[in-house]
């Protein structure tokens, strides 16, 4: 492989953590994600043919590996419906030296938590929302059972697959499910870490008032179960952290829209079709499949990924935040409880 060299965008930040989408497919339909509305029966997803395959994904994670990418995220969609995911996963960590994870919903996790394992995944990031039976399957609005997704988590650890879950909080959904959850999840080794409900796509329908803000969350769960502030793992962590006093475990809280994290950010994200985009929120892209496919060698996909990414001026949550002034902030000097 070649030796990674740090490339930086407009602004000074490297390009560090790569999400890969496999599918677009999902067995749920999420209100936050994949509404109904607009993901419903009539809706077309992409042919086989479409994706890229298992060879182009590994490929183009070794042209963004010699940039500087150190982090590697396989999503969806819902990435363990790709069938042979465990195939992709083997090849990726093959490569050596990557921090490689893959966020699920967690529903096929008792099939294929084993096969993951074996093929040197040792993380994942499982999707939950509530623990509330109703309120989970009005959420992933397919009714879907929350006791499946536990059977899901409990097989990943059994696995020996270390553990995080998120939940977007969306207010008058969910946060009445906040400290339920940090009582489940404290003391599990399991680390929570809470969302601030975003616009995701364009598709859901976001409007600010259905913002929970982080402070909001992190003053609810430490007034039953006090916290502290802890300082983060590395600069540009997505989440801020806070343990638990009596040392039972720690939650984050992941505040992208009263506290985006642009400034940090070192994130890029390939979509299931193959068009990188250079902010998690971007509709517009840029074809690495037609480059691909097209005959291009190695210098020139390194050359397309470093003059994508040297050009990236994106700030879409800082911009957005403008709006958000009124929202309370999280802060790290935060005692409650």
């Amino acid at each position: 492989m070649t030796a990674a060299t740090t490339t930086r965008d407009t602004l000074g930040r490297p390009l560090h953590d790569l999400r890969i989408s496999v599918t677009d497919r999902c067995n749920f339909r999420c209100v936050y994600c994949m509404p109904k509305e607009v993901f419903g029966r009539g809706y077309r997803f992409m042919d086989r043919k479409e994706l890229l395959s298992f060879e182009e994904i590994e490929r183009l994670t070794r042209a963004f590996v010699a940039h500087g990418v150190g982090k590697i995220r396989i999503t969806g969609g819902e990435p363990l419906l790709r069938r042979d995911l465990e195939l992709l996963v083997g090849r990726l960590t093959g490569l050596g030296g990557l921090d490689v994870a893959l966020t699920t919903n967690g529903a096929l996790l008792p099939q294929k938590a084993e096969a993951l394992v074996a093929a040197g995944l040792d993380r994942v990031t499982v999707s939950l929302d509530s623990l509330d039976d109703a309120t989970f399957r009005t959420m992933n609005d397919v009714g879907f059972p929350v006791a499946r997704v536990l059977d899901g988590i409990a097989a990943a650890a059994a696995a020996g697959l270390r553990v995080k879950v998120n939940a977007v909080v969306k207010r008058g959904v969910n946060d009445d499910q906040v400290v339920a959850l940090a009582r489940h999840f404290r003391g599990s080794g399991h680390i929570l870490r809470f969302i601030e409900y975003m616009d995701v796509g364009a598709t859901n329908g976001w409007r600010l008032d259905d913002v929970v803000p982080a402070a909001e969350i992190v003053s609810l769960v430490s007034a039953e179960l006090p916290l502290e502030p802890a300082e983060e793992n590395y600069r540009g962590e997505v989440a801020r952290r806070f343990r638990y006093r009596d040392g039972s475990g720690e939650i984050g809280v992941i505040a992208s829209v009263t506290q985006p994290f642009c400034g940090d950010c070192s994130r890029a994200r390939i979509s299931a079709e193959g068009r990188l985009y250079t902010c998690l929120f971007a509709a517009k892209g840029h074809d690495l499949r037609a480059l691909v496919r097209g005959g291009a060698d190695d210098a020139e996909i390194h050359a397309m990924i470093g003059r994508v990414w040297s050009r990236r001026a994106d700030r879409y949550s800082e911009e957005r935040s403008s709006r958000t002034t009124e929202l309370p902030r999280v802060e790290m000097s935060y005692i409650g409880g």
